[in-house]
């Protein structure tokens, strides 16, 4: 009874069931995403992203629309500038998003400390679940489904991408559109996650579950099935654990997949570092008699 009214008293109140809805959809958006991300590489440039929609969502809040187109095109904006100056220049890949991602956090830093606004800036940094609307969380549902629909639908193709780009363009795959469209995902399920954590900690959403399902799985499919898996249980717990301890939502979310990862890290078969210290302990162990057992027997190969 008493467990039973753990699970059930947050859920009495209206924007608690409003942020756990919000963060599990923004939360299984960016895992199942997460896993192309990890296995291309593109971690940075899901964190780039997650900086570069600062000024987008700041002038929307100016102009009065909603922050999520702002988001949307800044960030795809950022895709592209990144695009254009490493095609122009001799620079690498991680030092390109590394000038494009700060410069235009910077510019977002900048208008919102000059936009006299009620929007509390901690709120765009690191979210504010709990003060969700009803349209909000809509828009989350909906944005959060069509990315989710795309993904899946085109999920043998992006796969085959991530495995192997040559073999993609050999078979007649556009290469170019579909790393246009991932990244065009990924912005999307940015502006999924800016409502639920924040522009800070979203990139921990695009990065942890796939990182976690990775080290359990060969097998990419269930990578997937895992990285959703665990991120819908991580969120569920974060929710709680920020209502019953009294924490930031966004940072509890977060904290629960970053332990999720540990505990992976540590104690997964194969994967984890104590079962792999044990492995190499066992073969170090010196033989003895008993270990080798008794001889076996030679079995009559036929009548004499």
């Amino acid at each position: 009874m008493e467990f039973l009214s753990f699970l059930t008293e947050p859920l009495q109140y209206g924007f608690l069931t409003r942020a756990l809805v919000v963060t599990v959809c923004a939360a299984v958006v960016a895992s199942v995403l997460s896993c192309w991300l990890i296995l291309m590489g593109w971690s940075l440039m899901g964190d780039a992203v997650s900086h570069a929609v600062l000024p987008g969502v700041a002038l929307a809040y100016i102009i009065g629309i909603p922050f999520s187109i702002g988001a949307f095109v800044f960030g795809a904006g950022a895709v592209a500038l990144i695009g254009v100056v490493k095609s122009t220049t001799k620079l690498k890949s991680d030092t390109v998003i590394g000038v494009v991602f700060t410069g235009l956090f910077a510019v977002g830093l900048a208008i919102v400390s000059r936009t006299p606004s009620q929007v509390d800036l901690m709120h765009i940094l690191f979210g504010n679940v709990l003060g969700v609307t009803d349209g909000e969380l809509w828009q989350v549902v909906i944005l959060g489904a069509l990315t989710l629909a795309i993904v899946l639908y085109k999920r043998r193709d992006l796969t085959l991408f991530a495995f192997d780009r040559t073999h993609a363009h050999v078979i007649g795959l556009n290469t170019k559109a579909l790393s246009t469209l991932l990244l065009g995902l990924m912005a999307l399920s940015v502006v999924v996650g800016l409502q639920a954590v924040g522009i800070i900690l979203v990139v921990a959403m695009l990065i942890t579950p796939g990182a976690t399902a990775f080290l359990l799985t060969r097998s990419f499919d269930r990578m997937l099935i895992l990285a959703a898996s665990i991120t819908t249980v991580a969120s569920v717990a974060g929710i709680y654990a920020s209502y019953y301890l009294d924490i930031s939502t966004g940072a509890a979310v977060v904290l629960s997949q970053s332990l999720v990862f540990v505990l992976v890290y540590l104690f997964a078969r194969r994967t984890g570092i104590i079962w792999q210290a044990g492995n190499r302990r066992r073969l170090r162990r010196p033989t003895t008699p008993d270990d080798v057992g008794e001889p076996a027997r030679l079995q009559p190969t036929g009548r004499a």
